[in-house]
């Protein structure tokens, strides 16, 4: 049967998009609304109100989604599989020891992200002084001029953010790329001081970043310092694997 033909139930296919499109098109409505109904989510995913029935009903006996009356959210089995992913085989077992100490030590807000369409994107996080600005749980994002998505720009050049850069970012990678560090004086969120570093496995390459987040009273080199040391135990715990 090619993909233009009617199936059985006599819907025709949605033209350019397979049935693994479709169901994660309807995943991706479910996580935006968090819970919705079968219209709703149909007009978002794009995708005839039968085809999504269908695949929603798939997906429910899959465990991927949980119907709730008319309803459906996010199910078990998406967040199991979502929590064990990583941008870099060993990464979680190689940060998780700095993180904590790091933030053991300097009261901050720590943790590791990566970029992810165009943005910053938190992996992991331990909780800190600065939570109630800006908590780092896994998948929360933020623009990428955080000073985590700084330092991976910087040090990654393939990674490079959808969009146009600001004429002063050349200058700024460079400082970036010799001191090692990037940082944030309440650029981003008032009340939210961070610096950052490249998290690099095997052959130098960028894996992810460090950072640390403070309030502005806090001593930001001091908090450099500590954080270039983390970064280091991490990026030396991947080499090791």
């Amino acid at each position: 049967m090619t993909g233009s033909s009617v199936g059985e139930s006599g819907e025709r296919p949605v033209p350019g998009r397979g049935v693994l499109e479709g169901a994660f098109a309807l995943l991706e409505a479910v996580e935006a609304a968090e819970e919705a109904g079968l219209t709703a989510l149909a007009a978002r995913s794009g995708l005839p109100k039968a085809t999504a029935y269908r695949l929603l009903e798939q997906l429910a006996e899959l465990g991927a989604v949980e119907r709730r009356g008319v309803h459906y959210r996010m199910g078990r089995r998406m967040f199991r599989l979502g929590s064990g992913w990583q941008p870099h085989p060993g990464l979680r077992a190689a940060a998780g020891g700095p993180l904590r100490r790091l933030a053991a030590v300097t009261g901050a807000t720590a943790g590791i992200c990566v970029l992810g369409e165009g943005r910053t994107l938190a992996v992991m996080g331990v909780s800190g002084m600065v939570d109630h600005l800006a908590p780092v749980q896994p998948g929360v994002s933020w623009p990428w001029t955080t000073a985590a998505g700084k330092a991976l720009v910087a040090t990654a050049p393939a990674r490079i953010p959808w969009g146009p850069l600001p004429r002063s970012w050349r200058r700024e990678a460079s400082r970036i790329r010799e001191s090692g560090v990037a940082l944030d004086r309440e650029d981003l969120i008032p009340g939210v001081c961070c610096a950052a570093v490249p998290v690099t496995a095997t052959g130098g390459e960028t894996v992810a970043a460090l950072c640390a987040m403070v309030g502005p009273s806090q001593d930001l080199r001091r908090l450099a310092q500590a954080v270039t040391r983390a970064g280091r135990a991490v990026s030396a715990g991947l080499r090791g694997m």
